[in-house]
């Protein structure tokens, strides 16, 4: 982008969408920034934009400038059946994410992390096993939570990081064209955001795009345990390398027992036996990275040492839950394509800590453990909550109504909970659809369904009355929060103020 040479519009005055604005202001760009809503937060930043130069416009949107920009940037909270997103359509303006945008002023290689679950603790997962094994790190995207900034607030960084970890929300994907990935992950695929895209192939359809930004030097990392990924990257220009919990998944890493083991020899990484490394940035690693990361002793094969083998045990991850750890062998996997040595890197996993709202702990009332699981928006992701937690459980579920059908959780509910209070906009048609499921396991009067038709407080306040010392009182809600809450840390932080309300 020239100086003074191009406009940008910015539709979505979001995080994301100030960090677009910021940044095109930066590049000496001419802004015009629209949001529909004029709420405080929104009208702060406005303000902020306004003091820097933009142009900006509350409660609507002001389609001439925005149809004249040379570039427009879409906030992912804004559906492709926006009035707005089909005016401009219509207009043959082309829209593109804020990661796409940003990717347009960032030197460094790119690691790009998708999927339906996991995506976010696999990304932050990757950045520390990668800065632990002494490379400049950057992490951001969609991670969202204060945990890692929109990817415009990395363009500039200094020094240079040697890599970037971007987290992608199939939103996102949506709107890519043009960056590319050095490193691309594929967690998993499930049913989500059925409510936004109507059907699960159309949602599959944005996250395939994750394939579109590669290439022949591009390594991707891909879930050897499900299918659907599987046939996703069958074709994708570059090489493959995988992960399993299942057994020996090569070239890649895998479950043996509680051992994780590794064995990238043979794999073709573009750069050599330790995988990209300089190859991806065209420059070394940080002068100031140990010698075990510049030199990958022991390395993979054809590196004059160790070129398989197991690199941690079952009680070096500090994250609980199967998931977990196939989120885990997935990120020792992509630092390891980004060229880390596996046993340097894996060295790191004790020392990442649980993410917020991710099966969280948050108290023991009256023998009664509290877990925040808030960032479970999907069926999916509430099951694989529910085999961590074991049982019993008394399970929170509900929310804002995503479209997914709520039997899915019945044949864990019948193994391990003891209550299930339903509660939100999706509260009823969730609990008459596990009750539903109950049935079909045989088990409905095992496992209490209650149905709470006020407010958050009232739905805990319920499942607290339900637990017992020895439960576990877990938030795994399946569903968006928006009924209630700006989004699922509001709704995790709710949740946490009143484990320690109840604990006074």
């Amino acid at each position: 982008m020239k100086e003074n040479a191009q406009s940008v519009g910015v539709i979505g005055l979001g995080a994301s969408g100030e960090a677009a604005a910021r940044l095109a202001l930066a590049k000496g760009a001419e802004v015009h920034v629209s949001d529909a809503s004029a709420d405080p937060a929104v009208a702060a930043r406005a303000a902020r934009l306004r003091a820097l130069g933009a142009d900006v416009r509350l409660g609507g949107h002001a389609l001439a400038p925005l149809a004249a920009a040379n570039t427009v940037v879409a906030s992912p909270g804004i559906p492709p059946s926006a009035p707005v997103l089909a005016a401009l359509r219509e207009r043959g303006v082309d829209c593109v994410s804020e990661p796409e945008f940003a990717s347009r002023f960032l030197s460094s290689p790119l690691i790009l992390v998708t999927g339906t679950n996991g995506k976010t603790t696999t990304a932050a997962l990757t950045a520390h096993l990668l800065s632990e094994a002494g490379f400049r790190t950057a992490l951001g995207g969609n991670v969202g939570g204060g945990l890692a900034p929109p990817a415009s607030a990395l363009a500039g960084a200094s020094p240079v990081p040697d890599w970037i970890v971007l987290e992608l929300s199939s939103y996102q994907l949506a709107g890519a064209r043009r960056m590319r990935a050095a490193v691309g992950v594929m967690t998993n695929l499930a049913a989500d955001h059925i409510d936004r895209y109507g059907s699960v192939e159309a949602y599959y359809a944005d996250k395939r795009r994750l394939f579109e930004l590669g290439g022949d030097q591009t390594a991707w990392v891909l879930n050897a345990d499900d299918p659907a990924v599987l046939a996703m990257g069958r074709d994708a220009a570059g090489t493959t390398l995988f992960f399993s919990l299942k057994g020996r998944s090569a070239p890649g890493a895998w479950a043996s027992g509680d051992d994780l083991e590794i064995d990238l020899g043979g794999a073709g990484l573009p750069g050599g036996a330790g995988g990209l490394g300089a190859a991806a940035s065209g420059r070394t690693t940080s002068a100031a990275a140990p010698a075990a990361a510049r030199s990958a002793p022991g390395g993979l094969a054809g590196a004059g040492g160790r070129c398989a083998g197991r690199v941690a045990g079952g009680g070096d991850l500090g994250l609980a839950g199967a998931h977990n750890r196939a989120n885990a062998l997935a990120a020792l996997v992509a630092a390891a394509a980004a060229g880390a040595d596996p046993w340097v890197a894996a060295a790191a996993l004790p020392s990442f800590a649980p993410l917020p709202h991710r099966l969280e702990p948050v108290g023991v009332v009256d023998g009664v453990r509290w877990v925040n699981d808030s960032k479970a928006t999907n069926v999916t992701a509430a099951r694989h909550a529910l085999a961590a937690v074991g049982g019993p459980v008394v399970l929170l579920v509900g929310g804002e109504d995503k479209g997914e059908a709520f039997a899915g959780l019945a044949p864990r509910l019948a193994e391990t909970a003891r209550a299930v209070v339903a509660y939100g906009a999706a509260g009823e048609r969730a609990a008459a659809e596990i009750e539903q499921g109950l049935r079909a396991a045989e088990s409905p009067e095992d496992v209490l369904v209650r149905v709470v038709r006020g407010g958050f407080e009232e739905a805990v306040e319920q499942a607290r009355a339900l637990a017992r010392a020895g439960d576990a009182l877990l938030l795994s809600p399946a569903c968006a929060s928006f009924d209630m809450f700006p989004g699922y840390e509001a709704r995790g932080d709710a949740f946490r103020e009143l484990a320690a309300r109840a604990a006074r």
